[in-house]
């Protein structure tokens, strides 16, 4: 599942570029072992449907088939059809990937294992900007991808795997990763 990888979100991101390529990579590697790839795409105040920010980055698009979920809130669940997607496809293990880490990535994993679904984490497959606080303490990407990754490894649930696997390495058919 492919989260919010649009212009408005990713493009500014840290390490962007390496960023989507993995996410492209991963991507590639499903479709070739026929793994439904699940493209979700945000809209609010910043991202308007339509708009030049809200589209896909170029080097991220799904092709004819691959469901499309739209959302406004954070986690990917949250008034959308996403479930019923998942039901339709026979789904049970997710592997996610995305941006942006602190927001919709984490929101989207907390939301997937709470709904009884294994989760593997791309670790080198989602990113997201560095937040300034209003004291002017920077909390850099970098580390909050780190932390998400962190807690996807650590994190426990009665009944489900999660963990977090790089996209070079990720079994779709094994939940939980590396």
């Amino acid at each position: 599942m492919v989260v919010d990888a649009q212009v408005g979100v990713i493009n500014d991101a840290w390490d962007a570029s390496r960023i989507i390529g993995n996410i492209a990579r991963a991507v590639e590697r499903a479709r070739a072992e026929n793994i439904p790839v699940l493209w979700v795409q945000h809209a609010d105040a910043e991202l308007p449907t339509d708009s030049p920010q809200w589209q896909w980055v170029p080097e991220l698009v799904p092709t004819a088939g691959e469901p499309r979920i739209h959302k406004q809130f954070n986690s990917s669940f949250e008034h959308t059809t996403l479930s019923e997607e998942l039901e339709a496809l026979g789904v049970s293990h997710l592997v996610l990937a995305g941006a942006a880490t602190n927001w919709c990535i984490r929101a989207t994993a907390y939301g997937a294992l709470e709904r009884g679904y294994d989760l593997t984490l791309l670790s080198d497959a989602h990113t997201t900007g560095t937040i300034q606080l209003e004291n002017g303490t920077l909390i850099e990407a970098a580390a909050i991808v780190q932390d998400l990754n962190i807690a996807m490894q650590w994190l426990s649930y009665p009944g489900r795997t999660n963990g977090t696997a790089r996209t070079e390495q990720i079994d779709f058919t094994r939940p939980g990763g590396e």
